[in-house]
């Protein structure tokens, strides 16, 4: 592994020596911008109430949006910024903090680091790139989507479950045809609720903890994923995937007294996950489901075993545009059965949901989410073994873009 490593940071020195010297032949005529004259800033804010036609205050979702329940309030979701940028021709930067970070129950909109990472394009095309620093894992479509541009509010539990917060710590090869690249730009800028550009094959090395956390083992996550998003003769897109990851993950909060299968709390983390997309024109279905293996708590034996997971989920989406407004009525219905492993105990889950909404788009700088939820969840660790909560509740939404 560390023979992989070495060799990939050689090559990207001998590719960006390679550069440095074809960017520098510039005519007299053609002024050079300097790098802090190409980068941009922008970011959204999210507020939210989740209280209204409250049945259950006990069903909650720590992973969705820890204003679920009893003591939630008026949340700040997320206040982001995103500084990036070409430093030079080769060079892409992304920088982006999140400013409504929890670090308690109690402590909340504290600053934290979410993405630091910079890309280094191996060819002119900018076809094929790696990416050095904290970034999303290519994992999942749902997964890779900015939540400025997902349509229900919070991801589904089964393919989220696999990295909290969707980031880590890696280094990741990716590569896409020129038009590739193109496409997977205009889905997300003509509103399409595209997932960005990962690449049509992405293969990488990350530490395996999840983001902002040291790494507490040896041995590295793999993870790999294709993807090919692909234009009918009606203008239709689709886009089909495959991706699967496997690694050892070292729990770190876990009650005393609880069985771990060995000293160093190590457990087999490994998965493999389908994603089919058609996207709204104006009738969207969006459908990913997965399956492996992680760390469950059993409230039997007061245990932390290694069980198998499953679960996905189907969403259905319409755009209407009545006159300069954007409606996007959805439902999503998903399931999941099996652990949590950033959660006290590798916290047991059985999760049935179902989800009626709409997005309302004033402009591009203003939008609405209104969501019922009907949830029915079972989410056990040592504090809590017996815990099945079932109920229903209005959520909302408002987000400034900018």
């Amino acid at each position: 592994m560390r023979k992989i490593l070495f060799i990939t940071v050689c090559f990207l020195m001998l590719s960006v020596n390679g550069f440095s010297q074809d960017t520098s032949k510039t005519t007299k005529d053609v002024p050079v911008k300097k790098w802090y004259e190409t980068f941009g800033i922008r970011g959204y804010v999210q507020f939210r109430y989740n209280r209204l036609f409250e049945t259950n205050s006990k069903l909650k979702c720590e992973q969705c949006d820890r204003s679920w329940g009893e003591n939630g309030g008026f949340f700040l979701r997320r206040v982001r910024i995103i500084f990036s940028g070409n430093i030079s021709d080769n060079v892409f930067f992304y920088i982006q903090p999140d400013f409504a970070s929890s670090v308690s129950a109690t402590g909340l909109n504290f600053g934290q680091l979410r993405d630091a990472y910079f890309d280094v394009s191996l060819d002119k095309n900018k076809e094929f790139r790696v990416r050095l620093g904290q970034s999303k894992v290519p994992f999942g479509f749902e997964n890779l989507q900015s939540s400025q541009n997902r349509i229900p509010l919070d991801r589904n539990d089964a393919l989220n479950s696999s990295l909290a917060n969707e980031r880590d710590l890696g280094v990741f090869f990716m590569w896409a045809p020129k038009d590739k690249r193109a496409l997977f730009s205009r889905l997300v800028n003509s509103g399409l609720k595209g997932s960005g550009d990962y690449g049509i094959f992405a293969f990488g090395f990350y530490n395996g903890q999840t983001a902002n956390k040291l790494e507490l083992n040896n041995s590295p996550h793999v993870v790999g994923r294709f993807t090919w998003p692909f234009e009918l003769d009606n203008k239709q897109i689709i886009e089909a995937s495959v991706q699967g990851y496997i690694g050892k993950i070292v729990l770190s909060d876990t009650t005393k007294g609880v069985k771990l299968i060995n000293p160093q709390a190590e457990y087999s983390d490994q998965r493999i996950a389908a994603s089919f997309i058609l996207y709204p024109q104006p009738f969207g279905l969006q459908a990913e489901y997965n399956i492996g293996k992680g760390p469950q708590f059993n409230p039997t034996t007061n245990s932390i075993e290694e069980k198998n997971l499953s679960g996905g989920y189907i969403l259905a989406s319409y755009i209407f545009k009545p006159g300069k407004h954007l409606l996007i009525p959805f439902t999503r219905y998903q399931m999941y059965t099996g652990g949590k492993k950033h959660e006290l105990d590798a916290r047991s889950y059985d999760v049935k949901e179902l989800e009626l909404g709409l997005e309302w788009q004033l402009n591009r700088s203003l939008e609405f989410v209104a969501t019922y939820t009907i949830s029915h969840r079972v989410f056990e660790d040592a504090k809590l073994p017996d815990n099945d909560q079932r109920g229903r509740l209005l959520r909302l939404q408002a987000q400034l873009n900018f």
